[in-house]
């Protein structure tokens, strides 16, 4: 292999998910908060999504392996079972040999082990992956588990992650409440231009490269013409590349290595290949995988948000169909950086038709009129408190106004703030 005239300990671009080449991206570290979030909450699923080869099964592996000795895992990847083979895959990860009894002795060993394990003061962490393959009757065999709790607690925490058609799956008429049980679902988009290239850096740093320049500049925007971002992509093409390097005695990847190794899997391009369109410049995307900001300069915002504390207006936020998290970290849509947010404290699910706050299980809670609030339609004019700052919520779907009374949103803020400390 290339180890050697590289210079390196290890491979850098292997497909197998070793958690130590794990890159966090905005997005990934998202996903891995929303997953170590299952810990401490049971009150519903999270559901992470992605695109083949977007690192999700890394993410898990890695999600996993930082998970303190008081949780018992059970880690499901395969799928295409039914409902009785799904029961006796969770107990065997739980350490029975289930495969002779009935149904109804299988929910009733399991039952039995999850409240025991609770009472001992553990915690049940249940992940399966490519979810997208579960059948309905397994889908409706998840939700009941999830209800399975003592005299306080539930006690089984789900994680589903899965290809994007298991978006579609949940939303399915017949899937309506376990739909109601998805607390949080997130959608892991592909890498940027600039997340790939650090994508790269990270994982022939990790293998060895002490900094050294291993692909020359000019041969990132051409790996992302072909890969997209995504991460499975970009390992493929960047080993096929310093293989084809090797071949020639080169200790660097350049333009023309990179177009043998691109001939050698006779890829097309990216786009032609699946469609999607690629975004180079992210920066104002959000990174629950929506549209990035730049493709919507030109679409008026259904909504808009006016951030305030004490009375002045501090900044302002367009609405468009989506989801935007607001908490405490820079992983946030909207960051508000101050002690009484959370981490990831609040969402708004923005519709053609409407708009919905929803409190993301935060310390301090979300407030409307004074009332603490774990979910809220918004109407134009209400204002939400989330500790020291307030959100007021401004309906473009009713405000076709003209400048006068946009400049007065601002006094409108002011004026709502001090209805709400007096």
């Amino acid at each position: 292999m290339y180890l050697e005239l590289f210079k390196l300990r290890e491979l850098p671009f292997r497909l197998s998910p070793d958690p130590q080449f794990l890159y966090l991206s905005k997005a990934h570290a998202r996903a891995k908060a929303y997953m170590e979030s299952t810990v401490w909450f049971t009150d519903g699923f999270v559901v992470i999504t992605g695109e083949i080869g977007c690192g999700k099964t890394t993410l898990i592996e890695t999600f996993l392996g930082e998970l303190q000795k008081d949780v018992v895992v059970a880690q499901i990847n395969q799928t295409q079972v039914s409902s009785i083979e799904f029961l006796q895959s969770l107990l065997v990860q739980f350490g029975f040999k289930p495969f002779r009894m009935r149904k109804a002795q299988l929910l009733a060993t399991l039952n039995d082990f999850l409240v025991e394990q609770h009472n001992a003061g553990r915690k049940i962490v249940l992940v399966v992956d490519e979810a997208q393959n579960l059948s309905q009757r397994v889908l409706e065999e998840l939700r009941l588990l999830s209800g399975i709790e003592t005299t306080k607690d539930k006690v089984l925490r789900i994680i589903l992650a899965g290809q994007p058609e298991l978006n579609a799956k949940l939303d399915a008429p017949e899937l309506e409440q376990l739909a109601q049980r998805v607390r949080l679902r997130f959608h892991l988009p592909a890498l940027s231009s600039q997340d790939m290239r650090a994508y790269i850096l990270h994982r022939l740093e990790v293998a060895g490269s002490h900094g050294r320049e291993i692909f020359a500049p000019d041969t990132f925007e051409l790996i992302y013409r072909y890969t997209g971002g995504v991460p499975r992509l970009i390992n493929t093409l960047c080993d096929t590349a310093m293989l084809a390097a090797s071949n020639q005695e080169r200790d660097t990847v350049g333009v023309e290595e990179l177009r043998a190794a691109i001939d050698e899997l006779q890829w097309p391009e990216y786009v032609s290949r699946t469609g999607t369109r690629l975004v180079r410049l992210r920066a104002d995307a959000p990174a629950g995988g929506g549209a990035p900001a730049s493709s919507r300069q030109g679409d008026a915002p259904l909504a808009r948000i006016l951030l305030a504390s004490g009375g002045h207006t501090i900044g302002e936020h367009a609405l468009h169909p989506g989801r935007l998290i607001i908490g405490r970290t820079a992983a946030n849509d909207l960051q508000i950086d101050s002690r009484f947010v959370s981490r990831h404290h609040c969402q708004i699910i923005t519709t053609a038709q409407s708009s919905v706050i929803e409190d993301l299980n935060s310390t301090n809670g979300i407030f409307v009129h004074s009332k603490r609030v774990r979910r809220h339609n918004l109407n134009d004019g209400d204002v939400v408190t989330l500790g020291q700052h307030e959100l007021l919520y401004v309906d473009e779907r009713i405000h076709h106004r003209g400048t006068d009374d946009r400049h007065g949103t601002t006094s409108l803020l002011a004026d709502h703030s001090l209805e709400a400390g007096s």
